[in-house]
């Protein structure tokens, strides 16, 4: 009689267990829907890493007191553009070319979510300055090619149409996210890195300054709009960094393992998040679809970014 007391009250603990995990696994966000604000290109050492914010007055004034602030987040992959975009949309590092012939080879984030949801394609959007990232819309893998893929809004007319200026695509993101209403949101903002790359230092230094305005303007319009208030999250990130001064041709280029380059910024924002904080926790760009999917209830196979469970509130 006690031998049977003993299971019952083991399968009573088993069961009491398995639905508190289960319970804990389906924990419900406020979050409903996510953008991620990518500044292409600029250097940690004209960002957050400057004392004195000047290039970034808008995060560093009025986004980062509503938010969280990273100091210890990298690009731990290929420090170029599309290869960027790629490891933050797909939770993977991987080499691909830079110029907008070659898809990614896992699926990104937008068609796990697609799929998961069962949402239509406009709920999701890529809307960038350079038409290249419309390669984030698709990838190589043979049982998802062509399958879930979200919309796109990229360079002057599509993929290998040229890119377009920043204010187009800040005036496009608030037409989309009026009319449309998507979800889930990229937009790549491009000016810091194509000044940079033009060796023309007064122009990188502003082009800095005026995508931290876009995107504020963006942080504005989701916190008034009655779509998207109280329930979305903001991320905003740069694909790369620089190349530090005396490091090659310094502030043009990018592409190696230089500290410059790797070393990013990270801003995180929502109603799920702590608020005016900053912290030093290791994270990195393959962190960040994995997070995203935590939220929107998605998994990333095999991905090694882990959830940013710091950013979140107890």
């Amino acid at each position: 009689m006690t031998h049977l007391r003993s299971i019952l009250l083991t399968v009573l603990f088993l069961t009491i267990s398995f639905f508190g995990n289960a319970q804990e696994a389906k924990r419900e966000y406020k979050t409903k829907y996510v953008l991620l604000l990518v500044m292409d290109g600029p250097r940690w050492t004209e960002t957050w890493g400057d004392s004195t914010h000047q290039h970034i007055p808008r995060m560093a004034n009025d986004m980062a007191p509503q938010g969280i602030i990273s100091t210890n987040f990298r690009n731990n992959g290929p420090t170029y553009t599309n290869a960027g975009h790629t490891s933050m949309c797909t939770g993977f590092y991987q080499e691909i070319k830079n110029n907008g012939l070659e898809f990614p080879k896992n699926p990104s984030m937008f068609q796990y979510w697609l799929k998961a949801s069962g949402k239509a394609k406009t709920a999701a959007y890529v809307i960038a300055s350079k038409d290249k990232l419309a390669i984030l819309t698709d990838c190589k893998n043979k049982k998802w090619k062509g399958k879930y893929r979200p919309y796109s809004d990229c360079g002057v007319n599509g993929l290998y149409s040229g890119y377009r200026g920043d204010q187009t695509t800040f005036d496009n993101t608030i037409q989309i996210l009026t009319k449309d209403h998507p979800e889930l949101v990229l937009v790549n903002f491009q000016q810091p890195d194509s000044w940079g790359h033009a060796n023309n230092w007064e122009k990188y230094l502003l082009g800095t300054k005026a995508t931290d305005e876009y995107i504020y303007q963006i942080f504005l319009y989701i916190q008034k709009s009655e779509f998207y208030k109280d329930k979305t999250t903001i991320f905003v990130t740069n694909d790369h960094g620089r190349h530090l001064d005396g490091h090659k041709d310094g502030f043009v280029s990018h592409g190696d393992n230089c500290e410059g380059c790797r070393m990013i910024n990270f801003y995180a924002y929502g109603p799920d998040f702590k608020k005016n904080i900053i912290i030093d926790t290791p994270g990195e760009l393959i962190d960040i679809p994995v997070t995203i999917g935590e939220l929107m209830g998605f998994t990333i196979p095999d991905s090694k970014g882990r959830v940013m469970t710091d950013l979140f509130t107890e």
